[in-house]
């Protein structure tokens, strides 16, 4: 393992993909050829709909120690001679362009949260539709202790949506940790698994969501996002309507009706 591969990716089931974010050395932390490996596969899966389902995680120790501080690289499209600060801002775009990239992927990304996600590392989880995580689990909104805003990577909008304002703003502002038990406690996690079943229950999820027909799964995932921006509970209903209609349209949902009439597993085309 080397950062020559600084993500493994397998299909470990039938419609599932595994990514596994390959630099234990450095407890896999950020830098240019990580992130850009991300983008890559998310790209390559962002209007898939043979994928159903994503599994994050780190090898190692570690989920992710956030942006590696020994040096991150130069982004694509850097110009030599740039400032400082246009460069900072380079680089702080391809990081946390993340954030779309995650939510704009059809397939629901579940984090399965082995080991410490720090900073950068704890911004990933939260992106994730799903976190389940393993006992020796960790979060640390680490920024503000490297002398830093807290509000980075979407950590501002995001976690306060997960567990309140307040929770949310004693965790930032003092840069605290919160491990496995309080997360799954104040509702950050999913569940709280033993290290060695938690990447089984995070694919046996998988396995569940991709049961499902591939348009029920994108609509939902895609409506749950938006309607976290919706201004008002009668604009997200009729969001919620729209969506509806559009999928009793489809053939997948007639073969859903059938099958469970004739007492038979779906057989979903996407169709």
């Amino acid at each position: 393992m080397s950062d020559a591969t600084p993500i493994l990716t397998e299909r470990p089931r039938p419609g599932i993909l595994l990514i596994r974010l390959n630099r234990p050395d450095e407890l896999n932390a950020m830098n240019v050829d990580l992130i850009d490996a991300l983008h890559e596969v998310l790209a390559e899966v962002r209007d898939d709909s043979t994928t159903r389902a994503i599994v994050l995680t780190g090898e190692g120790r570690a989920f992710c120690a956030g942006l590696d501080l020994r040096g991150y690289g130069i982004p694509q499209g850097a110009t030599e001679g740039e400032g400082r600060a246009q460069l900072g801002l380079r680089v702080q775009k391809h990081i946390a362009g993340l954030v779309d990239a995650f939510r704009g992927a059809r397939p629901p990304i579940i984090a399965a949260v082995n080991g410490a996600a720090a900073g950068g590392g704890m911004s990933l989880a939260l992106m994730s539709d799903i976190r389940i995580v393993s006992e020796s689990a960790v979060f640390h909104a680490a920024f503000i202790r490297r002398g830093l805003s807290n509000c980075d990577i979407g950590m501002s909008w995001l976690l306060p949506r997960m567990i309140g304002f307040s929770r949310a703003a004693q965790i930032m502002l003092t840069g605290r940790s919160v491990d496995a038990a309080e997360a799954e406690r104040i509702g950050l996690v999913s569940s709280v698994e033993p290290a060695d079943k938690l990447l089984d229950v995070a694919l046996d999820t998988a396995g569940a969501i991709a049961q499902n027909s591939p348009f029920g799964v994108w609509m939902t995932k895609e409506v749950m996002w938006s309607n976290l921006e919706a201004p008002s509970m009668r604009a997200a209903i009729d969001l919620e309507n729209r969506t509806q209609i559009l999928s009793s349209l489809t053939r997948d949902h007639k073969e859903a009706v059938v099958s469970f009439l004739e007492k038979r597993p779906p057989a979903f085309q996407n169709h």
